[in-house]
């Protein structure tokens, strides 16, 4: 629908319908869904206009590590009975990511110069009152607000005074023209395992740093133990040990630590802060519409309608604390511009099924209900697991690690989850998430076809695992 509102002036300043914060994934999918119903629109940006995605995240980060695993495959190809000399170059490699990242950036950009002039802002925004927010010392008004600011990687600000240009985070590293011959990495999470690992594997010898015990995502134990040893035997990881001191050297970095109750060093070129992201959601000054709002990470946000509190402003992607996932980013950024356009009605925006993949190698993934979800919401599920050790088609590939885990409901055989630990994962992955989707049970999953030789077919071993535990407690009830 087509809303015509005539505009109600506040002194110089017109009354927008919506205004958009922030144009990143969010924000763009926000203003191309807004577009269709009003006219009476903005959009705010403080900073590049081409989204996160595409200059530092999902893109660079995918080409760096392509050109890694592609490497990887070349140096290992005596598993598969083959000889292979190769050397990196890893200013080709980067030359290829920042061609590559341009393009991405113009393909975006492209989209968001199309759109009308007078509809763009550059400038940081901050609320003044519920209605209101400044830029650039001029005010601008609106009935709602959609916040898609994004986020920024954390950052140990003694560390950066310290090192200087030396400590650099997942930002930085796209822009090197040649990367270094050693690296140190502060974090065990997502970005530092997929970084971790593309740096080694490019040559950089590489050494992490990890508070606790956890690799990447998983929640699953069995997966999560697997993925440690796996890791391990690739990565210099030092698990529950952080650096003691770090300084500067000549041209080197000295990082003192403690391993074995030994003190020990090692010199690198850079350090590499990978220990998460945190929301932009604190430079908009949301505080001084109610106190409460200083701390962020308890924002009272509605999960289901993704409005803050009761006020007119609707909280999505990276922005809001739960939801940093680039498709989930646009599609809430979309479905939320109903709630803004008929506001103060607003209604629950329909929610997709849970999918997380990390770009490791073997790759991790989440779909629907985590193992820690479940155990902490207190399901009564049920636990299918496979290995791939001695699965048929990761024989052949000889890509023949990790393993997957579902979660069966206990009582209806529905598909609550799973975890993944395996190659090709992000394929298998968006499997399950339909099966979810579908409101599959068990029984009706293994109906379906599996075809040989396959790595589907390892899930249809989980599956099986699960059933029979499924079948046995329904013979007892």
């Amino acid at each position: 629908m087509h809303i015509n509102i005539s505009f109600l002036r506040f002194g110089r300043q017109f009354m927008h319908d919506v205004i958009i914060i922030g144009a990143g994934t969010a924000g763009i999918s926000a203003y191309n869904k807004a577009i269709k119903h009003t006219q009476n629109i903005l959009i705010i940006n403080d900073g590049p206009w081409d989204t996160t995605c595409a200059r530092v995240g999902c893109m660079p980060s995918k080409l760096l590590i392509s050109s890694a695993n592609r490497m990887h495959d070349i140096q290992s190809a005596n598993n598969l009975a083959l000889q292979y000399d190769a050397v990196v170059d890893t200013s080709g490699v980067m030359q290829r990511v920042h061609i590559l990242r341009e393009r991405f950036i113009r393909a975006t950009l492209k989209g968001v110069d199309q759109w009308e002039t007078s509809h763009k802002v550059s400038g940081h925004a901050k609320f003044i009152d519920a209605h209101t927010v400044e830029v650039n010392g001029q005010s601008y008004q609106a009935k709602s607000f959609i916040v898609a600011v994004g986020s920024r990687p954390n950052i140990d600000e003694t560390l950066k005074q310290k090192l200087k240009d030396k400590f650099i985070t997942s930002n930085e590293i796209f822009e090197f023209s040649q990367l270094p011959k050693s690296l140190a990495v502060i974090g065990s999470g997502i970005i530092a395992i997929e970084l971790a690992q593309a740096m080694q594997r490019l040559g950089v010898q590489t050494t992490m740093f990890a508070r606790s015990q956890k690799v990447g995502a998983l929640t699953s134990p069995i997966l999560q133990k697997l993925a440690q040893e796996q890791f391990s035997k690739e990565l210099n990881i030092k698990f529950k040990t952080l650096p003691d001191e770090i300084e500067i050297q000549a041209d080197k970095i000295k990082i003192n630590f403690t391993e074995n109750d030994q003190t020990k060093s090692i010199e690198v070129e850079y350090v590499l802060g990978a220990t998460g992201r945190q929301s932009n959601i604190d430079r908009l000054g949301l505080d001084q519409l109610n106190s409460i709002f200083k701390d962020i990470k308890n924002l009272p946000i509605d999960k289901k309608t993704k409005q803050l509190a009761n006020l007119p402003i609707f909280i999505v992607g990276d922005a809001a604390p739960d939801a940093p996932i680039q498709h989930e980013a646009a599609h809430a950024g979309k479905q939320v511009v109903y709630n803004c356009v008929n506001y103060p009605n607003v209604k629950p925006i329909t929610a997709l099924t849970p999918l997380a993949i990390v770009f490791c190698h073997p790759e991790m993934a989440i779909v629907g209900k985590s193992f820690k979800q479940l155990e902490d919401q207190q399901v009564n599920f049920i636990r299918g697991f496979v290995s791939y050790e001695n699965q048929g088609r990761a024989l052949v590939l000889a890509e023949n690690t990790g393993g997957v885990e579902v979660y069966i409901d206990k009582n209806s055989g529905k598909l609550l989850g799973a975890e993944l630990f395996c190659s090709q994962a992000e394929h298998l992955a968006h499997l399950l998430a339909w099966m979810i989707d579908a409101d599959q049970d068990i029984h009706q999953i293994l109906k379906k076809p599996f075809y040989h030789p396959t790595l589907e077919e390892g899930l249809r071993t989980a599956f099986k695992h699960a059933r029979r535990q499924f079948d046995a407690l329904q013979e007892k009830s």
